[in-house]
């Protein structure tokens, strides 16, 4: 049975956990909209396969399809993959499920922000949302967890946990106007404390340029373990993310954490933005008047953005020179995991996001 609780995770003795904590399993969305996924969402559908199939070698994967699409995911997807039907409005899971809380004594819950498909109608993505909004109840009801709802406006591809109470997020999504500018920042960073029971937050001014989530932290920096994080990097002056890496440095290099430690930092490299081709854009439906997806749309690309599992980091590739060397620093800042990459993640990225976004962790029960 999953209760919704009127009290706050700190209040109950939750915290979030850091993304490289045990995981008890991962959730996916299938991917079909086809004004976000070019071609119907095929490539994205095989890449998403891609993705389930090397985490479920991991720990166990679900993946949420729609009842137009159940069979031809089940079809697609290895036999280990769960398969439940659910209603969507995309496949961002990471931004529209729950955020998972942990207690000492092997208690799980989840946290269900507010979701308004980044921006709602003040620049956000697509219309309607309210699928999207539901998913986190609807998860939490299928993994029967309690579930927190939170009035704040937030997605978990813009909070990054070290698990020790410490948060990275940036001041450009959260305090956006079309999410939480009107309660302030000294609101904004209690609710924070009450829902993911952080002490410290660490805010950088802003995400990457070309990212449509207006600057998620998935894309620009993670924490590998507390004290530790890996920092996109790039040494191109003619990189647009040139002089945002180096702000973000700057802004990290000078905070402490909850526990007073100064941040140990790895710079992983990244690759110029992408920008879509006329072929690409062509194979994008026009249904909304939100799209994004003309010849020449730029989108940024990170190795950031992916996804650690219990034995398996998944990082996604782009078909050029850096891939082996982004894999080699994660080799060696993941010594016990085998680093899995996904060829022609391009496809994914198309869609406005990679590997992190598309995969929600659900953590394991802790005994402290």
């Amino acid at each position: 049975m999953s209760r919704t609780l009127s009290t706050t995770p700190r209040q109950d003795g939750f915290r979030a956990p850091g993304e490289f904590e045990p995981k008890a399993g991962c959730w996916l969305i299938w991917p079909e909209r086809p004004d976000t996924w070019r071609l119907g969402a095929k490539p994205a559908q095989k890449l998403f396969a891609d993705v389930a199939a090397v985490i479920s070698q991991s720990e166990p994967v679900t993946v949420i399809a729609s009842g137009r699409q159940w069979q031809n995911a089940r079809a697609r997807l290895p036999a280990n993959v769960r398969v439940v039907e659910m209603s969507t409005n995309d496949s961002w899971l990471r931004d529209s499920g729950p955020n998972f809380v942990v207690n000492d004594h092997g208690l799980v819950r989840g946290v269900d922000w507010t979701f308004n498909a980044y921006g709602g109608f003040n620049g956000g993505l697509y219309s309607p949302w309210d699928l999207d909004d539901l998913l986190a109840h609807k998860v939490l009801e299928v993994e029967t967890m309690d579930r927190y709802r939170s009035p704040l406006i937030a997605e978990g591809g813009g909070l990054q946990c070290d698990g020790e109470g410490t948060l990275i997020t940036t001041e450009q999504c959260l305090l956006n106007r079309n999410r939480n500018a009107h309660l302030g920042k000294p609101e904004v960073e209690r609710q924070l404390g009450d829902y993911l029971g952080v002490d410290t937050i660490i805010w950088l001014p802003r995400g990457f340029a070309f990212d449509e989530t207006d600057g998620h932290v998935d894309d620009i920096c993670c924490f590998v373990r507390p004290g530790v994080v890996a920092l996109s990097w790039t040494d191109d002056r003619t990189d647009p993310q040139y002089e945002i890496v180096r702000e973000a440095e700057d802004v990290l290099r000078s905070a402490r954490d909850a526990r007073g430690r100064s941040l140990e930092i790895h710079r992983l490299p990244h690759p110029l933005p992408i920008e879509t081709t006329a072929e690409e854009s062509e194979s994008v439906d026009r249904i909304y008047a939100t799209w994004a997806r003309p010849e020449g749309n730029r989108i940024a690309a990170s190795y950031i953005n992916y996804y650690p599992g219990n034995s398996v980091v998944v990082v996604p590739e782009f078909g050029c020179d850096l891939d082996a060397r982004a894999k080699q620093v994660l080799a060696g800042l993941f010594p016990n995991h085998q680093i899995v990459g996904i060829a022609n993640s391009r496809e994914i990225l198309l869609g406005g996001g990679n590997v992190a976004c598309i995969t929600l962790p659900v953590y394991a029960p802790q005994h402290r």
